[in-house]
This record gives C-alpha cells, structure tokens and sequence, in this order.
C-alpha cells in the first residue's frame, strides 16, 4: 500500500511540490531523510556507549569507488582540541559545545603505505582525479554517518570552515602526507531549550533536475524561479535577516577574498601530497 508522503515536501519546496506517494514500508527512512535539517544547539551530555562505533559502521557501508576506502576520520571529544578547532572554523560555537567533533580526511597515505609494504610504486595518487576520488568517497560516508546520527535521534551539523585554516587544522589533527581535512561534523543531543531547527527551504525541482541532456535555462527568473522570495519568508519566520539568495550566492563566489580562507587550498592540497593537476 502507498501513502502520500508527509508535509515535508511542501516545507522544502513551497507551491512546487511534488505530489509524491512511497509504500507504507520505505515511509520512515524517507521521512528522516526529507526532515533533514542542520543543528547548531546541542547538549554537553555525552553520547551513549557504541555511537561513534555505529556512526562509524554506517560510514564505512557506503559506496566507495573500486573498493579503495580512500577516505579516513578522526573523532575530537577532549573539550579543548574542540574549542581550538571551534576558532580555527570560523569561532563557531557549536563545534565547542556538542560532545563530538568529527573531522572528515581525503586519505590516499593508506594506498601509499600498502604500496610501499610491498614494494611497489602507486604514482596514481598524484593525480587529479584520485582526489576527487578520495573527497566524494568521505562524503559518502559522512553522508551515512549523519543519517545513522539522526535514527539515534541526534542532531548533526556540517563545517565546511575546517577548511578556513588549512595548515594549521591539519597540524592539529597530525595528519601527515596523503591526507586532507575536507569538513567537518558536529553530532550531538539537540538542546531542548533552544528554538528547534526548522526545515530549509531548497530549489524546486526542475532547476536541479535534468532529462536526458542538460538543458541550460535563459534566465534568472527560468533559473531559480520564486526560491528568493520563499527563502526570504523562511528567514523572516525564523527570526533570521532576510537576503536575497541569488545575490547571496554570487557574492560568495565573487572573488578569492570572498572564499574566506579557501584561496589557500591549493597549496595545501599540494603539500599534503594531493594533486590538483
């Protein structure tokens, strides 16, 4: 039997919702995953015994490309590596606040090192799209780990600042050659107290999605169409200031200066030993 899917969609996409129904079995997972929403209260309370081992688990069962596993994790749960972490991300409180702090690696040193176990070359691991390889597989397996997180009813947050000081989280974390901080993630119990995350307001459909051939739109309006106006309304519901997204957007890509910090990847992705070329 098919049940229309919950309220979810039409927070996430307004009037464009679509009218979607799932069978009665797959309703739950679908509606953990169309609830989705990023926390940024959390409880101090440390986690129950065996989280990070089945946060762990649930990562490690996802896809990864030829089996290569080119990703590793480290978990920070001492308070003051959190709180150095926390300033290195941008003063992000949460990072502080919530008892774990998972920092997400490219990580091709494992390769290298089997390589040199047996006395083989693997030059393979200088080249560009064995980066990609290594980002795309942790961010499968964070992607796990964050919806395992919310079936234990925890709440998880991305920080994509890690990336603000490069050099100095990876001297933090000792991550040696072959190794890079992608982002991190907070996991923690949502503070009861504070005013609930609310479900963010996304593009409809039809900007993101393609049939066939992509087919480049002529216009702003064709672009996004009313996604200003309805993120807009969002903000201004939650309290926050309102802005206009597709400005947004343009001037945080605008130039080196507005990456807050990212203008200094390349360099060190090259003395990590990744390779942009």
């Amino acid at each position: 039997m098919s049940v229309p899917l919950p309220q979810y969609l039409s927070i996430r996409y307004g009037a464009h919702a679509p009218d979607l129904q799932a069978p009665d079995a797959a309703l739950p997972i679908l509606e953990q995953i169309l609830s989705h929403r990023s926390v940024r209260h959390f409880l101090p309370d440390a986690l129950p015994e065996g989280t990070l081992e089945t946060l762990i688990a649930a990562a490690q069962s996802a896809a990864t490309s030829s089996n290569l596993q080119a990703w590793s994790v480290i978990a920070i749960e001492a308070p003051e590596r959190r709180a150095q972490l926390a300033e290195l991300a941008g003063h992000q409180a949460h990072v502080r606040q919530a008892p774990l702090f998972l920092a997400w690696l490219a990580d091709v040193s494992r390769i290298e090192r089997i390589a040199q176990y047996q006395q083989q070359r693997a030059e393979g691991v200088q080249y560009l799209d064995t980066t990609l390889l290594a980002v795309i597989d942790a961010a499968l397996a964070a992607q796990n780990a964050v919806l395992a997180a919310e079936a234990l009813g925890l709440g998880t947050v991305y920080i994509g600042g890690l990336r603000n000081q490069p050099e100095a989280v990876a001297q933090l974390l000792g991550t040696p050659a072959g190794v890079f901080p992608i982002f991190g993630l907070v996991v923690g119990q949502p503070d009861p107290t504070a005013r609930p995350a609310a479900i963010k307001p996304r593009l409809a459909q039809s900007a993101v999605l393609h049939r066939e051939r992509y087919q480049a739109p002529q216009s702003l309006e064709d672009e996004i169409g009313d996604f200003d106006q309805r993120l807009a309304a969002f903000q201004a519901a939650q309290g926050m200031p309102a802005s206009q997204w597709s400005q947004q957007v343009v001037t945080r890509l605008r130039d080196a200066a507005a990456l807050h910090g990212r203008a200094q990847l390349s360099q060190s992705l090259q003395r990590a030993g990744l390779s942009l070329r």
